[in-house]
């Protein structure tokens, strides 16, 4: 009689065959298309972990050997295809979405299904929101914005004139968290310290599980998953500060209508008001949108912030003609979204710091679903993952004259032209800047991300000095297969100005 246990190991052979032999019919059909490789005798063994170990050297490697074409890197268990010229990314952009798609990328990205939950991905309709509503409201919200940012900046940094040295990370992820919060929710969640904590660690285990989980083939993801998802933990926790809110409005709602005059204008009814669905309303699916919601501020927010405060105290001739800009326009349009977008010179710095200090081997992540071929005629098949590869083209020369080179005031210059002027402002994506993605696809929260991030620092400028713990030297980067970010040891000086 067959025993279980020979059943068991039958079905793991057969599972592993199925796994070489599509394993082997696509690179057979990816034998076109150019591969970046270290050449050696067992290169075919070391450069699947070498695309991981070294990301950003071997991603560069192939921009400078393959630069106007495509070339293909393994990345362990998977293929990655790089474009490298703005008309491959245009077409990447034109390619219908169930021929290229963008959520897949995200969800293989991200390992979404145990990260922020299937109907993440099956029914996304947080994005409409975030796109809508949510951005439609920054201009009415931006007074209580800007107050959280001087309340959380008389907690979280010195209020003394002494130098005083200090982790970044401590103190920007509460910052960025409270920040973002009250204008999601509002007071007093956006300032309890368990909820606050509970977004932050959610927001670093995610990308702790997404880089775990992606290492392993696609057969092994749902046992390695459900054993590192943070998920259930998350929201158990996140369920004992929201239940009782979203518990309220539904009853609220329920007796006055959608509309009733008191109604908070906040995250959760701008929820609601796309929650046309009954799944949609449950109190799992909505804590849910939470989680990611905050996870998405949090995360590029706070990287964005880190590299904008480093790159100032390493540039540090910039500061007085940047607190010169902002004392004019807040002395003339106040503390308002129309004040953020007159900070040209602020907004000119803070791109070409991401520019310069975007960790980013590759992006733009996109799942292969049926072969497509480019307009330079290369066809590349279902089931690959094409990507960009973002720092090689940011320190691209023929793009960015002087590309190694920090020019604070690159764009702030570009934009003199009026032809220019909405294309280099900071949170328009284009085909060679690609910090918040590109085409329809970019992400949908860059416009309160970039009038946050110009509040914080314009009030870092007006009220405190700062300057690196090492002189001229910027902090280092602590990378996790293609992305890096600063190193959460670094630390500044910091004093409240006289």
């Amino acid at each position: 009689m067959i025993s279980h246990l020979t059943i068991a190991y039958t079905l793991a052979l057969l599972v592993l065959a199925r796994y070489y032999y599509a394993a082997q019919a696509l690179k057979r059909k990816l034998a076109d298309i150019p591969l970046c490789s270290s050449n050696g005798i067992f290169s075919p063994l070391t450069d699947p972990f070498r695309s991981v170990l070294n990301a950003l050297g071997v991603v560069q490697q192939g921009y400078d050997k393959f630069r106007g074409s495509l070339f293909k890197i393994p990345v362990l268990t998977k293929w990655v295809v790089l474009i490298t010229t703005p008309t491959l990314i245009e077409d990447l952009q034109k390619a219908p979405d169930d021929v290229i798609s963008f959520s897949e990328g995200v969800k293989d990205m991200l390992q979404v299904d145990y990260t922020f939950g299937k109907p993440f991905h099956q029914d996304p309709y947080q994005v409409k929101v975030v796109k809508g509503i949510l951005t439609r409201n920054i201009a009415a919200k931006f007074a209580e914005v800007k107050d959280e940012i001087s309340a959380a900046f008389e907690e979280l940094f010195p209020q003394k004139d002494d130098w005083e040295l200090m982790n970044l990370n401590d103190a920007l992820m509460p910052l960025v968290a409270r920040t973002s919060n009250r204008f999601f929710s509002g007071l007093p969640l956006c300032r309890n310290p368990d909820y606050l904590d509970l977004n932050i660690r959610y927001t670093i285990q995610v990308i702790l599980a997404a880089y775990f989980i992606g290492i392993f083939p696609t057969f092994m993801k749902p046992l390695v998953g459900r054993l590192v998802t943070p998920l259930p933990a998350a929201v158990r926790r996140a369920k004992r500060h929201l239940v009782p809110i979203i518990q309220e409005r539904l009853a609220n709602e329920k007796r006055y209508g959608g509309d009733w005059e008191e109604r908070p204008n906040d995250l959760l009814t701008w929820l609601l008001s796309e929650a046309t669905t009954d799944s949609r309303r449950t109190i799992d699916d909505l804590v849910l949108r939470f989680l990611t919601i905050n996870f998405g501020a949090i995360h590029t927010t706070n990287m964005t912030v880190s590299a904008a405060v480093s790159s100032l105290a390493l540039h540090s001739e910039y500061i007085d003609e940047l607190r010169d800009e902002i004392k004019t326009v807040v002395s003339e349009h106040g503390w308002t979204k129309v004040g953020m977008g007159r900070m040209r010179k602020l907004d000119s710095f803070l791109k070409e710091s991401q520019r310069c200090h975007f960790n980013a081997a590759y992006g733009v992540e996109r799942k292969v679903l049926k072969d497509f071929t480019f307009s330079n005629g290369v066809t590349v098949p279902a089931g690959v993952t094409l990507a960009v590869p973002v720092w090689a083209i940011h320190h691209d020369n023929d793009y960015f004259p002087d590309a190694d080179k920090f020019d604070g005031f690159r764009f702030s210059r570009m934009r003199e032209d009026p032809n220019q002027s909405i294309k280099h402002q900071m949170v328009t994506p284009t085909t060679d800047y690609l910090l918040f993605g590109t085409g329809r696809h970019a992400c949908p929260g860059r416009f309160f991300a970039v009038n946050e991030v110009k509040a914080i620092i314009a009030h870092l400028l007006l009220t405190y000095d700062f300057k690196l713990e090492i002189e001229g030297v910027m902090p280092p980067v602590t990378w996790f297969g293609s992305g890096g970010v600063q190193d959460d040891k670094t630390r500044l000086w910091f004093r409240r100005r006289k």
